[in-house]
């Protein structure tokens, strides 16, 4: 769907008997629909097709719908005047309610609201990417369940985030969400850290301590790289993860607990199995659900929105100056930067930009030498050729969007194409705009 005047294009999903007379008031608006006559029968194989869905409340299995869209997109329920039915729909999940009969403004507003946004925003996570959205959609379908999860990607790409996210879109949200920085317990103090311990248990156990199992009863336990653990970290936590229960040292009886587990690494688990570093049996334990984070340099078209993010979190810092935004030349070179250390990384490149700037702006002069030499003497791959080209063609695309403000019929006419082609491309190097 291609809503005039804004920055990104729209398919929307309308589950009602009434969906005429809503495709009526998109066409007034300026709204071109993919319909679907058979929206019905539609799966979720193909809903991640979808930016926005419709589903009205008078429909009958209406709260099954909903839990199901959104986990792959803003849901908009709309039906007759009823409290009870609105109020119910927000909390399964639904983004806003709108009253029958739908008004044309009321309709334009929810597009105004949703015109730079991912199709499923998650708090706390930043980005509008294809990829992201595929992860948004994973945590979504992670918070729906109690089975473990495991978080992958390089370190400062924001997997405790995503595990945090998980944990607050669950029905756990209420309970505990216990860190256990795994390299930071050793050997020797593991039982009494994990399980906790009876008064009289050894010499100087003069109380009695609940370890952090039993502290996550009811909650989400969190191993932050658990790829760096011991082998006897291992085996103790696969027996809780197993059965559901421990015993504390000095105790007689096994402690029964509900905690969901979710994991973290930055290291090949699969490699480490094969190497016998990793027991392949908590692997398996824990890996039934599997997040993959994405490198920064693999969504470059989330570095403005997260430096505008940055900026806002960190200008207060500065008492002297208000830093309101970043020169087009400053994110440029920003763009043009790997950045190996991943989101991590572009934090604090921000955070020492603006306590740097001598202007309301940052400025090239504000970032470090390191990433304007990378600018300036970016190197060509030595992939094949048709790669090569590719990704000269990625950056163009990127750089006219950039320019005209996501508009697409003026970037086709910034590089010297149809606006056909254009979005051909977008949809061939899954370019979001």
């Amino acid at each position: 769907m291609l809503f005039h005047g804004f920055f990104r294009s729209f398919s929307v999903f309308v589950i009602s008997e009434e969906a005429g007379k809503l495709y009526r008031i998109f066409d007034s608006i300026g709204i071109t629909l993919r319909k679907s006559n058979k929206a019905r029968a539609s799966t979720s194989n193909n809903f991640s097709n979808y930016d926005i869905a419709f589903l009205d409340l008078d429909s009958e299995g209406w709260q099954k719908r909903l839990i199901e869209l959104k986990q792959y997109m803003p849901v908009i329920a709309f039906g007759k005047p009823d409290i009870k039915k609105a109020v119910e729909s927000m909390k399964l999940g639904a983004t806003d309610f709108l009253e029958k009969p739908l008004k044309n403004e009321t309709v334009l507003e929810i597009f105004e609201k949703f015109k730079d946004k991912p199709k499923v925003e998650i708090p706390g996570l930043i980005g509008i990417s294809k990829i992201m959205e595929d992860v948004y959609c994973g945590i979504r379908k992670a918070a729906l369940t109690d089975s473990n999860v495991l978080i992958t990607g390089e370190s400062g790409t924001g997997k405790e985030l995503v595990a945090r996210a998980i944990h607050n879109l669950s029905d756990r949200k209420d309970n505990s969400f216990i860190v256990i920085n795994c390299s930071a317990i050793p050997d020797t103090l593991l039982e009494s850290e994990l399980f906790g311990f009876e008064k009289g248990a050894f010499t100087g156990a003069t109380y009695t301590k609940k370890g952090l199992i039993e502290w996550a009863h009811k909650g989400t336990l969190f191993f932050n790289e658990i790829g760096d653990v011991s082998p006897l970290f291992q085996t103790k936590i696969l027996r809780v993860i197993q059965e559901g229960e421990f015993i504390k040292i000095g105790g007689a009886q096994p402690i029964k607990v509900d905690v969901r587990f979710i994991a973290v690494t930055n290291k090949d688990l699969i490699k480490a199995c094969k190497e016998g570093s990793f027991r392949e049996d908590l692997f398996y334990r824990l890996n039934v659900i599997q997040i993959e984070l994405p490198p920064l340099r693999n969504r470059k078209e989330d570095i403005p929105s997260l430096v505008k993010f940055f900026i806002n979190k960190h200008s207060s810092k500065r008492k002297d100056i208000h830093i309101r935004g970043i020169t087009e030349e400053a994110l440029d070179a920003l763009m043009n930067y790997s950045f190996p250390g991943n989101v991590r990384e572009l934090e604090n490149i921000i955070e020492r930009a603006i306590a740097f700037t001598n202007s309301s702006e940052i400025t090239v002069k504000d970032l470090p030498s390191y990433i304007i030499k990378s600018s300036h003497s970016k190197k060509i791959s030595h992939g094949n050729l048709k790669e090569a080209i590719n990704n000269f063609e990625k950056e163009l695309i990127w750089s006219a969007l950039q320019k005209t403000r996501g508009n697409i019929s003026k970037a086709a006419e910034l590089l010297g194409i149809h606006r056909q082609q254009l979005q051909r491309k977008l949809k061939q190097y899954k370019i979001a705009t």
